[in-house]
């Protein structure tokens, strides 16, 4: 293409420079100047999903997944925009860099009513680390730019806000050289690398000086596995994961503790409970409950946004710097371990807390466990494989029955922990790499929210795609399981089944129904077997598993107040109390004392 005629051209023209090729959105009058213009663009995919949130949920998660440098949406006004926040919030929270392009009514009609007319510049204030209205065709350059440095520097939402009747202007692709213009650059800003010398040095002597370090690694952790590695081998540590942080490094390793948090492990919990000096690495972790004790450990902490140093745990060197280039320059200045009595007790709780997981995972319930069908997944997964996770029990059994290793990832909404990032982020997946298998982990709340509708997205897609695998694992069974857990345990109330309870929905049906393939699983025996057909289909496949809503959420810390709470929600009239009992006695007791004794899970 020659050079840019209008506003629309030019602005993509500019974004393409930064890196910007993939575009997730849904057409409307408000940007139908991009639309027109996308086809034109060399290099440029337009994915058209059914709904502006997955959108801008895709447009995260292509970032997330490696896809793009940037991600980027393009939605139209007023009820666009309006659909798109909440993918724009998830961007913000996890920290991706996201440019929004949301059209605008013209500027003509501005101020006076008109359909479709909102305030965006106040609608969007809160989620845009940079906001600017292109109002004039000179404006492009310098707002485009500014924009995708501001996403990539700051690591957060750029929104450009488009009138339908400027985007049609003639492009000033060069400013004139005049007072009130300027001429910027599509070059990105180097990034921060390592600390100052006498920083390191100071963490190198709280770490060496510790006798039961733990480590506790996040999503900027992720890039950096062989140099955490290293560290952690060198520190004699265990080391835990925030959710966003799962496989940063291999997670057979025995000193690998596993999920922290409310979702985490024992032996996690024990970890963060016995140390006396903690590392953290790209964490900013919410929950404080599950860190070591106030006063408890000295600890350091690496972040490559010095603003999130300090604020979950008194840390007492915080380095800012990039996670691979600061733990390799930390690493020569750790001194051998001799004595490797903490790495082998936190490798005796790793040992406990999987071959528990195993037996809980067997335990016979009235319906299938969704432990044992996401654990028999686990065991399957292609070492490439990527993971779409949803929030809810989906997330539970994700955390603690997937192990991630060599080239697998996962993902979710880690921050905002929005139901309905599922499926969109398994089309990104999908799209930043389409020879690899994708599975995604939903629950039947969230398929019903919006997954039902993407699988038309698939379908139109899939067929494009180098490896058709596409698998999603619908977790049916027709409650907001999570949400019920969190009213027994958190309010010690019975859920109320028509808050609770939602439809029971062919999911499988409905896939094949759209020319994909699917199947119901029902039975203990096939789990094995359907997750072989699946994972070695010529289509995308639904697995429909009807699983039990009755599997209690056990934390691996139980406080006397949860335990109270969900005993009085029973006392409350919980229909579901004899089956959650039964559940938990086998899940709990059972489970743990048949690993306790050595006995083979039963079958």
């Amino acid at each position: 293409m020659s050079g840019p005629k209008n506003v629309a051209q030019h602005v993509l023209a500019r974004l393409a420079q930064w890196g910007v090729h993939r575009f997730y959105g849904y057409p409307g009058d408000g940007v139908g100047g991009i639309f027109t213009a996308l086809p034109e663009q060399e290099d440029a995919q337009f994915f058209q999903v059914r709904h502006e949130e997955t959108a801008a949920f895709a447009a995260c998660a292509d970032v997330k997944y490696g896809g793009s440098p940037i991600g980027c949406c393009a939605v139209t006004s007023g009820p666009g925009a309006v659909h798109a926040l909440n993918g724009l919030y998830d961007a913000k929270l996890d920290h991706q860099p996201v440019v929004a392009l949301v059209g605008h009514t013209a500027q003509t009609a501005q101020g006076g009513g008109y359909y479709q007319e909102l305030d965006l510049s106040g609608l969007f204030s809160d989620v845009a680390g940079y906001l600017a209205e292109v109002k004039d065709p000179s404006q492009v350059r310098h707002v485009v730019d500014r924009a995708c440095r501001t996403a990539l520097a700051d690591r957060t939402v750029a929104v450009v806000i488009l009138p339908s009747d400027v985007l049609e202007k003639d492009a000033v692709p060069e400013p004139p050289d005049a007072h009130g213009y300027y001429h910027t650059s599509a070059v990105p800003s180097s990034t921060i690398t390592t600390p100052p010398a006498d920083a390191l040095d100071a963490a190198a002597a709280v770490l060496d000086a510790g006798e039961k370090v733990a480590i506790l690694a996040g999503a900027g952790a992720l890039g950096a596995s062989g140099e955490l590695t290293e560290v952690a081998n060198a520190l004699g540590a265990g080391m835990a994961t925030a959710l966003l942080g799962k496989g940063v490094v291999d997670e057979r390793s025995p000193w690998v503790t596993g999920a922290i948090g409310l979702l985490g492990t024992t032996a996690s919990w024990h970890l963060m409970r016995e140390c006396d000096t903690l590392l953290i690495v790209g964490s900013t972790m919410p929950y404080t409950e599950y860190y070591p004790a106030p006063g408890q450990a000295r600890a350091v902490q690496i972040d490559v946004d010095g603003t999130r140093c300090g604020i979950r745990y008194d840390t007492e060197v915080n380095l800012t710097g990039d996670a691979a280039a600061t733990l390799s320059a930390l690493l020569g200045r750790l001194r051998p371990r001799e004595d490797h009595g903490w790495r082998a007790q936190v490798e005796r709780w790793t040992s406990a807390w999987v071959e528990y997981s195993v037996q809980r995972a067997h335990a016979h319930t009235s319906a299938l466990n969704p432990e044992l069908v996401v654990r028999e997944l686990s065991d399957r997964l292609p070492d490439d494989a990527l993971l779409a996770v949803d929030c809810g029990t989906a997330t539970s059994w994700y955390a603690r029955d997937v192990t991630l290793h060599g080239r697998q990832y996962g993902s979710l909404s880690g921050t905002l922990l929005s139901m309905g990032g599922g499926m969109p982020y398994a089309i990104a997946a999908k799209n930043a790499h389409p020879d690899r298998p994708v599975v995604a982990l939903v629950g039947d709340g969230a398929m019903q929210m919006n997954g039902v509708n993407e699988l038309i997205t698939v379908q139109r897609y899939w067929a494009q795609w180098s490896d058709p695998r596409f698998v999603v694992l619908v977790l049916s069974n027709d409650d907001l399981s999570y949400v019920s857990w969190e009213t027994r345990g958190m309010l010690g109330e019975a859920p109320d089944p028509q808050s609770q309870a939602i439809p029971d929905v062919p999911y499988a049906q409905w896939a094949m129904l759209l020319g994909l393939d699917g199947v119901e699983l029902r039975e203990r025996a096939h789990i094995g077997a359907v997750w072989d057909r699946a994972l070695a289909a010529d289509r995308p496949f639904v697995v429909d598993a009807k699983v039990d809503k009755d599997i209690p959420l056990v934390p691996p810390h139980v406080t006397i107040q949860q335990a109270l709470n969900t005993a009085r929600s029973q006392l409350a009239g919980d229909p579901d109390a004899l089956s959650i009992i039964a559940n938990g006695v086998k899940q709990t007791v059972g489970a743990k004392a048949r690993s306790v004794l050595g006995l083979a899970p039963k079958e």
